[in-house]
């Protein structure tokens, strides 16, 4: 699989708080932030990497985190992976978002997002 591009992704159960605590007192650098104004998404840089601290976990023992992983062709990944015995969460999908995802799970149960950016996208104009 070839990846273009990385994040892991949090859902905190406290948002506001995580955002502080990765902005403030980490002190990270903001790449991008999306969403409500009042309740952004806020993706950081991480060196080499990034991190999406967005959404909200339930108490109840949601997974906080996941892998973001962007590449060329989610439909073809989602035939190869699930032909190798890959556990498909979600198939590929346009999201209201613009994006085109395929959720998928390791073995040990992390789930991880394929993501595909499509031309008309704005990820692929707004480089911020």
């Amino acid at each position: 699989m070839e990846v273009l591009s990385s994040r892991i992704l949090l859902r905190p159960r406290d948002p506001a708080r995580s955002r502080h605590f990765y902005g403030d007192v980490l002190g990270l650098a903001v790449h991008r932030e999306f969403g409500d104004p009042e309740h952004p998404g806020v993706v950081f840089f991480l060196g080499g990497g990034l991190l999406e601290v967005s959404g909200r976990s339930s108490e109840t023992g949601d997974q906080i985190a996941s892998l973001w992983l962007q590449v060329r062709d989610v439909a073809a990944e989602h035939t190869r992976l699930a032909a190798a015995g890959v556990p498909v969460l979600q198939a590929p999908t346009r999201e209201p978002w613009g994006l085109i995802e395929c959720w998928i799970e390791d073995p040990d149960g992390i789930r991880i997002v394929l993501v595909q950016v499509p031309e008309d996208h704005p990820l692929r104009r707004d480089q911020r």
